[in-house]
């Protein structure tokens, strides 16, 4: 076949041939580029140049790729808001302000006076020309997501001053659509602010208590996923309906749920990926379609159009970027990442242009001229292909260079980490998974092993099979996070025994297990084993009873004894709890004497000082009871109890099994036993009468002298 022959069938326009030859791009796009040390996203948008109606013309730039396109830019936004650190961001809100205002003013002011004394436009042409340089699209952010920086605080800066700019360019472009409509009147700004005002409440204050009810009342993961894109298209629509664009709408619910979604889970790793894997690429393809490099070529008034919007759009956005960190005194590898973000003009720029291009001021006589439109595709293609290299080469400097600034986690300790998760019970799989997945270190992407064990006594196959499939339910869940979790089914002469042998093998730093289950009247609260696993190890142990799925979870109650701060585990328990709560972005109620609440917060303040706080005195630990005004159905009450002999021990220790069963039944419970140095003693459990503990103490005494006695 010739190639004329060929030519008579492009573009093509059968959808099984369009979308096989989308999806062979997004494959083979980031391993060609990648050999050549080009970001993928520029391979993406280069490849939508050369296929595209002003290329090849391979394909046309027909419906699917103006719905995929929107859904991919809409979560890109989405993915900003879901990302971000909301407590960073509350700290360094003032910044985030600051730069809102240097991102939209520097570009505004460059802009209106190079197009009125450069371009010799009209002031309405020129103010809106500006409003289309203050814009910007997060084009990069996937590259700052996948190197893990995007709780980074010059990424959290970035992201909340894209919503403050974009929001200032749209209500510019919506004022100025609306005076050439004939739209403007003495009502205009009224009820665009009130119409913006509902909207916005409404998504703020119905999305999450219906995303708190929905996850809690469903789990299946493919319900969830469809139901928080249903929200982020819902917020988009209702958005664009009070007069502004979807896009805020949408970054708008991935903050509100940003809380529900922790980043180290199943739903968020879906999430990333769907977006990551298909909608993303197909809107940058999109993009790069509607670029004309012709327009390089044509000289005269086009080119010069296309160099000066081009040159006031990157100098404007450095210049933000450049005073932000002079301002704050930051990095310059963080004036890199603030740059490299917020120069990609692509969404609110192309909005502004095609509704100003369509804009008649006199008949014929466009707003913005073919020039304009023609030098903002040249201007959409260099600022994205300056965005992708900074964005690029910066964070991957900072991920090797292990400097991210986080002022959430600003000096953890690297640490090796390793979570032993006993699984037995079906039904109580995923919370355990789930519940190490919030206090693992989210930068370790492996340290957490599935244990079951089966007594050598009772081995039969029935039991092997159902070992087996409890582990695959723990590596499913693993998985489903982006975790790998080790899997080990092992035989042994008790239980207790093969716990405590794996975690010698595999040096486990923490033991995290179900809440027995009590099968009679006479049975105790804990369970013989899990009371002789206490005994038997000085590893921190983490007792749990989950009545609902993690991330529903709105406040963690926390009741600590007297003298905890001397155990040798307690930064290492405080350093879990600051971890699911900054995962799930909920507040920590800690309730102790004053001296220890001291300790505990002068080592949040200097380690997690981001995190939602909350310190309570509690002045004797008999008021425990006293908590249960606090504690309700949807918070998580932590005990920090305390091995038989351990510095922070107390006998009323012994009646916490009754006070828990009786006053907290309805409530989810985790009971820590923080690790202690030392071989492990004789330990007689609370479960036991307080006289077995005199009588062991004095035949200990006894027995004492009698090997002193011999030896002499």
């Amino acid at each position: 076949m010739s190639w004329l022959d060929i030519s008579e069938h492009l573009p093509i326009t059968d959808p099984t041939w369009i979308f096989f030859l989308v999806l062979t791009i997004i494959l083979f796009a980031p391993m060609i580029l990648g050999r050549l040390k080009i970001p993928h996203i520029i391979g993406m948008i280069l490849a939508g140049v050369l296929i595209g109606e002003y290329g090849l013309n391979i394909l046309e730039r027909d419906s699917s790729f103006e719905l995929f396109g929107k859904v991919g830019l809409y979560y890109i936004m989405f993915l900003a808001g879901l990302e971000m650190d909301l407590e960073d961001f509350k700290v360094n809100r003032f910044k985030v302000f600051i730069f809102g205002i240097f991102t939209f003013s520097i570009p505004m002011v460059i802009g209106v006076i190079s197009s009125v004394y450069i371009l010799e436009y009209s002031v309405i042409t020129s103010v809106l020309l500006a409003s289309m340089y203050a814009s910007h699209t997060l084009i990069s952010y996937p590259a700052v997501s996948k190197y893990g920086l995007s709780r980074m605080r010059s990424v959290s800066i970035t992201v909340g001053g894209t919503a403050i700019t974009d929001t200032f360019a749209l209500i510019i472009l919506a004022v100025i659509a609306g005076m050439y409509r004939g739209e403007i009147d003495e009502y205009f700004w009224f009820l665009l602010f009130i119409k913006v005002i509902i909207v916005v409440l409404l998504i703020a204050i119905l999305t999450p208590r219906i995303a708190r009810w929905f996850f809690r009342k469903y789990e299946d993961n493919i319900m969830q996923f469809v139901f928080v894109l249903a929200v982020v298209f819902l917020g988009g629509g209702l958005l664009e309906l009070a007069g502004l664009e979807g896009i805020l709408g949408a970054f708008l619910v991935g903050l509100v749920l940003n809380r529900l979604i922790p980043r180290l889970s199943p739903l968020m790793n879906r999430l990333e990926f769907v977006g990551n894997a298909l909608f993303i690429p197909y809107f940058l393809i999109g993009v790069g379609m509607i670029i004309d490099l012709r327009t390089f070529f044509k000289g005269g008034e086009a080119l010069k159009v296309a160099i000066v919007m081009t040159i006031v759009a990157t100098s404007a956005k450095w210049l933000a970027a450049f005073f932000t960190q002079k301002t704050f005194k930051m990095k310059k590898e963080e004036r890199s990442i603030i740059f490299g973000l917020s120069n990609a003009q692509a969404a609110a720029t192309l909005a502004a242009v095609l509704v100003g291009n369509k804009i008649e001021v006199s008949p014929g006589v466009p707003l913005l001229n073919d020039d304009v439109l023609n030098g903002t595709v040249v201007m959409i293609l260099i600022t994205c292909l300056i965005s992708s290299v900074v964005t690029e080469k910066t964070a991957r400097k900072i991920a090797l260079a292990g400097d991210a600034v986080d002022d959430n986690k600003a000096s953890e300790k690297r640490e090796e980490e390793n979570i032993l998760i006993p699984v037995a019970n079906p039904h109580t799989i995923e919370d355990l998974i789930n519940m190490a997945l919030l206090i693992k270190n989210e930068k370790q992407k492996d340290g957490l092993v599935a244990l079951h064990v089966i007594n050598d006594e009772m081995a039969s196959e029935s039991r092997e099979v159902q070992g087996q499939r409890s582990l695959e339910v723990a590596a499913s869940v693993g998985a489903s996070a982006d975790v790998s979790i080790q899997t080990i089914l092992r035989y042994d002469v008790s239980i207790v025994s093969g716990i405590i042998h794996t975690m010698k093998e595999q040096a486990a730093t923490d033991v995290v297990i179900g809440l027995h289950k009590k099968a009679n009247i006479v049975d105790s609260f804990f369970g013989v084993k899990t009371l002789n696993l206490l005994s038997a190890t000085s590893r921190q142990i983490f007792i749990v009873k989950a009545l609902m799925p993690v991330n529903t979870l709105r406040k963690i109650i926390v009741a600590v004894p007297s003298r905890a701060e001397r155990e040798s585990g307690f930064t290492k328990w405080v350093t879990r709890l600051c971890r699911m709560g900054g995962q799930l972005g909920c507040r920590i109620h800690f309730f102790a004497n004053e001296k220890t609440l001291g300790y505990i917060k002068g080592f949040i303040d200097k380690e997690y000082k981001a995190l939602r706080v909350q310190y309570n005195e509690l002045e004797h630990w008999d008021d425990i009871i006293m908590l249960t005004k606090h504690v309700n159905h949807d918070h998580l009450f932590v005990i920090v109890s305390a091995r038989r002999g351990s510095i922070s021990y107390r006998h009323s220790f012994e009646e916490l099994p009754t006070l828990l069963s009786k006053h907290f039944t309805d409530t989810s419970i985790a009971i820590l036993y923080p690790e202690q140095y030392g071989d492990p003693r004789e330990i007689i459990t609370f479960a036991d009468p307080i006289r077995q503990s005199n009588r062991g103490f004095c035949q200990q005494v006894v027995q004492w002298f009698n090997k002193l006695f011999k030896s002499n």
